[in-house]
């Protein structure tokens, strides 16, 4: 029989009933795709307020040691969803993603990715982009840019 602190770890591992429901959905996206997917987002929309929703240090050190162990010759599909952040540790990590990766990446942005967000995605070869998405568009030029499915755009690159 387990003891209440094993309990409460393994409660904690689990996470929330967000966590659970996010994870089943991240995990099903990489299945289909047959790529590693790497979610970097705040709840910063949630949390106004709060201090150090965007990238940061944490995320340098966090991202690297969590796609340090995948495969490369999967490629990356990081969703990014942020309002912007340190410009030192977002550069950091594009530039050690496309060490890690080449150009085989695909940044996913579901809504929003400002300032330093935008930056991350162009470090991407493609990205995905939703009906709703936010970011620098014409710093996005210089990129392949495709709308999610579920966007009303048109779909091609450039498209608006």
């Amino acid at each position: 029989m387990a003891t209440w602190n094993e309990l409460n770890a393994e409660v904690r591992a689990l996470g929330t009933t967000f966590d659970v429901v996010r994870r089943k959905y991240l995990r099903a996206l990489a299945y289909r795709t047959g790529r590693n997917m790497v979610p970097l987002y705040s709840g910063w929309l949630d949390r106004v307020d709060h201090p150090g929703t965007g990238i940061g240090d944490v995320d340098e050190v966090g991202l690297m040691t969590v796609v340090g162990g995948l495969n490369p010759g999967r490629g990356l599909d990081l969703l990014v969803h942020t309002p912007g952040g340190d410009t030192a540790a977002t550069e950091s990590i594009a530039h050690y993603l496309r060490a890690r990766f080449g150009s085989d990446i695909r940044v996913i942005v579901p809504q929003l990715a400002l300032s330093a967000g935008t930056v991350l995605c162009c470090a991407a070869r493609v990205v995905l982009m939703g009906s709703s998405r936010v970011s620098a568009r014409s710093i996005l030029r210089s990129t392949a840019v495709r709308s999610m499915p579920w966007s009303r755009s048109s779909g091609g690159p450039g498209a608006r």
